[in-house]
């Protein structure tokens, strides 16, 4: 058993005369030789005793065991030098912070993380955190309990906001006879027919909303790809497929916004600019709550709102209070 053992262990001692004693002090590396790739240590290999090709003990087996391990180590630990403190955002103790500009870092505290704020003091604490040096877009995020992947909790609606929406709307109308007059008298940018199909699957998308008339749709059909995607496919829902598209022009124009939910039931909605006046974004920030509670999904169970946040496009966001939200009244 010793013999098979000692086969396995690949460990080989060579000594000058069978007859001779071999102890630890007189091994020599040349006097061992290891192969590594199947080296598995025995006992019976390294203990003390008698081989059957001759007489070798050893009689420090722990001195042949364990040497040469304790000075390997020794010699391969090296001291790692103390790392430098980190400084600036890269002290930041969370990831996302320390990608975050110092703008950012700094409007953030103006508010209390995880507060919920009235809808007054919000108002005001978003047109004092924007501060780039473009007008921003003051933005609403709505948490529904809708999931959309059922039909009956889908949410996809219209709002008109009173005061606008503070941005130029270049409004293209896919039409043809009689409506082509009127889309032209109406203000519409961009008039056309068939052409205008052509040009759009060439790459033309230069406007913000596409309105056509029901007997274009079959022709509009083949843009479904190009368009869906983009958020610029006609649709009756949208009010962007109609009969009156002088009406529809106009609504755009003036501040007609299209929102809808998406996969995690969130709803997002801009309701003006920082510039406006608070009085401003409070009419049209209520005009959107009142959008949303009158086109409540038939599925939608229980609690219908769980949390509301506005921000400007590059600041922090502000949570509100949902109660004093929905009973908030203009003076």
């Amino acid at each position: 058993m010793a013999a098979s053992c000692a086969a396995q262990s690949y460990l080989m001692l060579t000594y000058a005369a069978a007859s001779s004693t071999v102890h630890s002090q007189d091994l020599t590396p040349t006097l061992l030789s290891f192969k590594p790739k199947a080296l598995s240590l025995c006992p019976l290999a390294l203990g003390s005793g008698e081989s059957k090709s001759g007489k070798l003990s050893l009689s420090s087996n722990r001195e042949v065991r364990f040497g040469f391990v304790s000075a390997a180590v020794a010699t391969d630990s090296t001291t790692a030098p103390p790392p430098k403190p980190r400084t600036g955002k890269a002290a930041l103790p969370l990831k996302r912070d320390r990608r975050r500009s110092l703008r950012f870092l700094e409007i953030r505290r103006l508010r209390e993380n995880k507060q919920e704020y009235d809808l007054k003091t919000a108002i005001s604490l978003l047109k004092q955190m924007a501060s780039t040096k473009f007008v921003e877009t003051a933005e609403v995020h709505f948490r529904l309990n809708i999931d959309p992947k059922y039909n009956d909790q889908q949410l996809r609606a219209t709002v008109n906001l009173p005061k606008g929406t503070g941005q130029t709307v270049t409004v293209a109308v896919l039409t043809q006879g009689e409506k082509f007059d009127e889309a032209k008298s109406a203000g519409a940018d961009i008039i056309g027919g068939e052409d205008l199909i052509e040009q759009i699957k060439g790459g033309f998308m230069e406007f913000d909303k596409l309105i056509a008339s029901p007997d274009m749709m079959p022709k509009v059909a083949s843009l479904g790809k190009i368009l869906g995607p983009r958020g610029l496919m006609p649709n009756p829902k949208a009010g962007t497929v109609t009969t009156h598209i002088p009406q529809a022009i106009a609504e755009f124009k003036k501040g007609k916004v299209e929102y809808r939910a998406d996969k995690t039931g969130i709803v997002h909605i801009p309701f003006g600019k920082v510039d406006f006046s608070e009085e401003d974004l409070l009419i049209n920030f209520l005009a959107a709550v009142k959008s949303i509670e009158a086109n409540k999904p038939s599925g939608a169970k229980g609690v219908y709102w769980k949390s509301a946040h506005i921000c400007s496009s590059m600041g922090p966001s502000i949570r509100l209070n949902i109660r004093e939200m929905l009973d908030y009244k203009l003076p």
